[in-house]
């Protein structure tokens, strides 16, 4: 699953609807002449869906599984191409699944996705064997009910902790809160090994700003930091 580059953005008007809204945002289901389905968020702003956007990018850069994203010719809008989940939701996943959905949380970490597992535990997903994060609104600069972050996205990547420990956020508790440091370890090198230029073209690439692409080089940095000083890791001890 990622982004789709090979298919003409998407116009809603020229489509037909076919389902109505499943969370929080404005949406529904769309399909086209050949009978390809759609679904599409209408958000708050053009900013909104600019960040969610950038978001699927930075996961497809980490090689972390998503819904594959579309283009949208109305710059409000955020589509995904629909797909029969087996799966939809945290409590159900097995102990293999929990494994997959925790490679990737270094990743919900750098981007500062709080809503990685989701309010009710779906925003994690099963289709054909693979473990999906179903939406990446509540990651960079926005929370996934469209208020601003503000100074709380920062350079520091304090996601590692309110991710596992947050009692506030009990659905990422329950999915991240039992790794090892190991555990945490390899997850974040999922990260550190992206390069600072691929993070840096990525995000001017995609409509993002100098600043954004400077705050995510630096919380890869941080992260990096965080191996040995933090969770007591040295930085040869995963592979």
């Amino acid at each position: 699953m990622a982004i789709s580059r090979d298919l003409p953005a998407i116009d809603t008007a020229a489509l037909q609807r076919v389902g109505g809204q499943l969370g929080s945002n404005p949406a529904g289901i769309f399909q086209d002449p050949s009978g390809k389905r759609y679904y599409v968020k209408t958000l708050e702003s053009p900013a909104h869906a600019r960040n969610e956007w950038l978001a699927a990018q930075l996961y497809q850069l980490a090689g972390a599984p998503t819904l594959t994203y579309v283009a949208t010719r109305a710059p409000d809008q955020i589509a995904t191409e629909w797909i029969a989940l087996d799966k939809t939701c945290v409590a159900h996943l097995d102990a293999g699944e929990r494994r997959q959905a925790q490679r990737w949380f270094g990743v919900h970490a750098w981007t500062a996705n709080w809503d990685a597992a989701g309010y009710h535990g779906d925003n994690q997903g099963v289709a054909g064997g693979q473990v999906l994060t179903l939406d990446l609104g509540g990651a960079l600069a926005f929370r996934a009910q469209g208020d601003p972050k503000g100074k709380a996205f920062a350079d520091r990547v304090d996601e590692l902790d309110q991710l596992r420990l947050n009692a506030g956020n009990p659905h990422a508790v329950t999915l991240f809160g039992g790794m090892t440091p190991a555990d945490i370890a390899a997850a974040i090198r999922v990260v550190t090994g992206i390069s600072d230029e691929s993070i840096r073209r990525t995000v001017l690439d995609h409509g993002g700003t100098p600043n954004l692409a400077a705050k995510m080089i630096a919380r890869k940095a941080d992260m990096a930091g965080r191996l040995s000083d933090h969770f007591g890791i040295a930085d040869d001890a995963v592979n």
